[in-house]
């Protein structure tokens, strides 16, 4: 008898030696390719890319999030996910409690009156773009982490060094 675990499936196979031997190798050469697709189907995030990447757009303060991004360059929707993203990549970093934010935490950091707020995580809502908790605070969904590291982050930064090499 053998049992074997491959992730979260287990089986057990019994019989003689050559029989065990022919459903342990059918079994890893069915369920290896299922697992590899599995894997590479999976978008997860490399955390220290990330943090390299947004060394010079967010912050992880004491006091919370910050941006490093003059707001003026960003629109309400990108300055919401900026914040959220220093949230998801602080807490990541043991360096926050969670990786949420409170609307009223939201909208001081976005220095706009609370229906504009709302109305911007609405709308990013409805993009998949953020989450709802179940305690109605804000976190950023894991694809919305992607498109700002690959499209919205460079684009940022670029508006940033070509500020700084005018002034």
């Amino acid at each position: 008898m053998v049992h074997v675990k491959y992730g979260s499936v287990e089986q057990t196979f019994t019989g003689d030696a050559n029989t065990v031997w022919v459903h342990v190798n059918r079994f890893f050469s069915e369920m290896i390719p299922a697992f590899d697709i599995a894997r590479k189907a999976t978008l997860t995030i490399d955390l220290a890319k990330l943090v390299e990447d947004v060394k010079d757009a967010i912050a992880i303060a004491p006091e919370g999030p910050a941006l490093l991004i003059p707001k003026e360059k960003l629109t309400d929707s990108e300055i919401l996910q900026f914040y959220l993203l220093a949230a998801y990549v602080g807490f990541r970093l043991g360096k926050l409690p969670n990786d949420t934010m409170t609307k009223e935490e939201l909208q001081a950091k976005l220095g706009k009156n609370m229906k504009i707020t709302a109305t911007r995580l609405g709308e990013l809502i409805k993009q998949g773009n953020v989450v709802k908790t179940e305690e109605g605070n804000y976190r950023l969904a894991t694809l919305a982490v992607a498109k700002l590291q690959k499209e919205t982050l460079p684009k940022a930064l670029s508006n940033q060094s070509t500020q700084h090499q005018v002034v």
